[in-house]
């Protein structure tokens, strides 16, 4: 999938190094709000994850996983995940992080926004989600961007990397 600037291409082996790089390079920023971070610093542990993101897009289960690269320079900007609630209805969930270089440039709006019309044209999703730490402005800020309605707080619903109990945000999208 492409947009103006951005590539959103499927998981594979050969992206592992840009990834940990990217990890490593924008882990003061990913560290207060992703619980997965300190399983994902090392090369052996970007590389088991990144062969189950690989399973998981070709079995259509669990997260569709694109690494987004910048059109411009080739750079790995960030990662954005499709993960499949309920196939059934379908119902979809948005998940991303950015590197942290590439902050403030629009470039995880325009990454969600391409996922979210493939979600809603080609998968005929009937909802999609994002959900984010309350204390996570950035991230709730680029779903209102995207036009997505805040349907919930959910109080005291998470624990945070630190330890601190945290509230939950929910953002929808429905199909018309």
């Amino acid at each position: 999938m492409d947009s103006d600037r951005l590539l959103l291409v499927a998981p594979n082996m050969t992206h592992q190094p840009f990834i940990l790089e990217a990890v490593l390079e924008s882990q003061h920023t990913l560290a207060p709000f992703m619980d997965w971070l300190p399983h994902a610093l090392t090369e052996s542990s970007s590389i088991e994850n990144t062969q189950q993101a690989i399973d998981d897009f070709d079995m259509f289960i669990n997260e569709l996983r694109y690494s987004i690269f910048e059109k411009s320079t080739g750079q790995l900007v960030g990662v954005i995940s499709l993960i499949i609630r309920n196939i059934a209805i379908p119902y979809f969930e948005i998940g991303y992080w950015l590197r942290s270089s590439k902050e403030g440039l629009g470039y995880m709006s325009e990454a969600v926004r391409t996922l979210e019309q493939y979600a809603f044209n080609d998968l005929n999703a009937k909802r999609v989600e994002i959900k984010t730490a309350y204390e996570n402005t950035r991230s709730r800020a680029v779903a209102e961007r995207c036009g997505y309605h805040q349907e919930a707080i959910l109080i005291n619903d998470r624990i945070l990397p630190s330890g601190a109990i945290s509230s939950t945000v929910v953002y929808a999208k429905v199909a018309e």
